[in-house]
């Protein structure tokens, strides 16, 4: 009620505005467009609201639906030509009145198309609640803990224990690299003296 019924609120006020300015209608003149203006898009208006879908092309309603809504419409645009309008305060209202009211029934039933596809969207896709400050923090910790996770399946890239692990480990075999080859130059000079001493002093 509080998407549809500001649509309808907006064409009774058109009603009035079509009645007292552009028909310049007399007090039941007013009283018989008002009349049937609220009685047709109130009953129309349930073609539309009865399903999700876009009524008539998607969904088509029995035969009974069509007849009861239309016949409802039909009996109140009548209701001002016929021998009960004066006992109900009505008079005949002029062709223009009813041009002007078809268009209005045609945008009405229009505009509660759109409001009922944006409802049932906004119910289908609903708004995420706000984290609480509380929550926020929680997931700042859970995303910077799985950074050192330590990815043990097969083929998964390596997290940051895993790369600090490769670099000690490629260190520590140049560090071994280097002392084999220091001792390596030490037992060859260690050998070319021993010979040099062997020349000299025979």
């Amino acid at each position: 009620m509080s998407i549809f019924g500001p649509i309808s609120s907006i064409f009774d006020f058109t009603t009035f505005f079509v009645m007292l300015v552009v028909l310049d209608a007399s007090h039941a003149e007013f009283r018989s467009g008002w009349f049937v203006e609220s009685l047709a898009t109130q009953t129309l208006v349930v073609f539309v609201i009865r399903t999700r879908r876009v009524p008539f092309f998607r969904s088509r309603p029995s035969v009974a639906m069509i007849i009861t809504p239309i016949a409802c419409a039909v009996i109140g645009a009548a209701l001002p030509f016929t021998p009960l309008a004066d006992a109900l305060g009505f008079t005949t209202l002029p062709i223009s009145f009813f041009l002007i009211l078809v268009g209005m029934i045609i945008t009405y039933l229009a505009l509660v198309e759109v409001a009922k596809s944006r409802f049932y969207a906004a119910q289908a896709h609903p708004h995420r609640t706000a984290l609480t400050h509380e929550q926020r923090r929680q997931r700042r910790i859970a995303r910077r803990a799985v950074r050192y996770v330590r990815h043990s399946s097969k083929g998964s890239s390596p997290g940051p224990a895993d790369r600090a692990g490769i670099v000690g480990n490629s260190q520590g075999r140049r560090r071994a690299t280097r002392s084999a080859r220091n001792r390596r130059n030490v037992r060859t000079r260690d050998g070319a003296t021993k010979r040099l001493t062997k020349r000299v002093f025979g």
